[in-house]
């Protein structure tokens, strides 16, 4: 029996596996034209899933803070280069809630600064606390395909291994 359902080109392009995005269950509905090769969009019934990959901690919520833009946005062509350097720091009680936190404190000082973060300097971090650098540009210079509300604790998962550290986390939109 032949497989009637339309899918998506990201979906096609994974299925041809010439990305390093791994799509599970139908394709969204954003834009799929991205790829970064530290984070795939995991199978959810209502939200986004993402698997976040880091060789390290720093990396870990870099790649997650550009992983929420990336997939909410996409840039317009525009000849307005202007950079907005914000300092984050953020306390918690374990490293759960400050991945948790950085998380909504982007998606947060976006909404209200009017900003889409580009890049990330972590500069200290452990499992209670972080102080990084966010650059990011007007949201003008951004068509927004999703917007995110939030990022949730439900199912969140952080774990190192050996040689790196992951992520799974829910993202409400």
């Amino acid at each position: 029996m032949a497989d009637d359902r339309k899918i998506g080109p990201l979906a096609q392009l994974a299925e041809q596996d010439t990305l390093n995005v791994k799509v599970e269950g139908s394709t969204p509905s954003w834009p799929t034209n991205f790829c970064m090769p530290n984070y795939e969009i995991l199978e959810h019934t209502a939200d986004i899933r993402v698997k976040i990959k880091g060789k390290n901690l720093k990396d870990l919520f870099r790649n997650a803070g550009l992983a929420i833009f990336q997939i909410s946005t996409q840039k317009l062509a525009t000849t307005d280069d202007k950079i907005k350097n914000l300092s984050i720091k953020q306390k918690a009680d374990n490293l759960d809630e400050l991945f948790i936190n950085w998380l909504n404190e982007l998606l947060s000082l976006s909404a209200v600064k009017g900003l889409i973060f580009e890049d990330l300097k972590i500069g200290k971090i452990n499992a209670n606390s972080i102080e990084a650098v966010v650059s990011g540009s007007d949201i003008k210079n951004y068509k927004v395909n999703t917007e995110i509300k939030a990022a949730t604790y439900h199912e969140l998962k952080i774990e190192k291994s050996k040689s790196a550290w992951q992520a799974e986390v829910i993202i409400d939109v």
